[in-house]
């Protein structure tokens, strides 16, 4: 193998790594969180922009107003697991640029004045972190179910504003008794690189 990540990280974050449909009872911790948001923050984006926005569900009251909004598959799992986190896009991240981007201030106001350029940079790249915080997720030992079967033009009247659009929900926790589904097959890569 060519790649410098011992196999035994290779397996936690990407082979023997399965979305979890169950979890145990064990909680998870804003320490746990804060972990994985502070390794997950260094991943690349177009400008070093920060679109993502997590919302934490831990009360019951919460938990169950966001239930109602999800697909009657995901009801279950979601209202049972130790923590429940809500993805969304910042669409007004543009305002964070002159500090993350202090080589090129101008940024902002040059290629992010206009709402619609903003909103496709926003989903893009909180879609990146997105990914980044679910591979983050794992490398805490813990399990992610990332589900996007749900009504999230409610979720985002419900929890967030107009100016942040829900991307996913995920389940977050230690895997529970039968957590996962027979892996899926994967393409080869002969069937997606191409070289030119």
């Amino acid at each position: 193998m060519s790649l410098v990540l011992d196999p035994t990280a290779q397996d936690l974050l990407f082979r023997e790594a399965r979305t979890s449909n169950t979890f145990t009872d064990e909680p998870v911790t804003d320490e746990q969180v804060q972990a994985i948001y502070d390794l997950v923050k260094y991943g690349p984006t177009a400008f070093n922009q920060s679109p993502l926005r997590i919302t934490l569900v831990r009360s019951p009251e919460a938990r169950e107003r966001l239930v109602q909004h999800l697909a009657e598959g995901n009801q279950a799992k979601t209202a049972a697991a130790p923590l429940v986190a809500i993805l969304a896009a910042d669409n007004e991240f543009h305002e964070e640029l002159p500090t993350l981007m202090p080589h090129f201030p101008a940024a902002k106001d040059l290629f992010f004045s206009e709402r619609p350029v903003r909103e496709g940079s926003a989903a893009m790249n909180a879609a990146l972190q997105a990914a980044y915080f679910i591979i983050g997720v794992r490398a805490a030992g813990l399990a992610a179910g990332p589900m996007t079967g749900a009504d999230l033009a409610g979720i985002q009247k419900e929890f967030l504003d107009d100016d942040h659009t829900p991307l996913m929900i995920v389940n977050i926790g230690k895997p529970g008794e039968d957590a996962w589904f027979p892996r899926g097959p994967r393409l080869e890569a002969d069937q997606v690189i191409t070289t030119v």
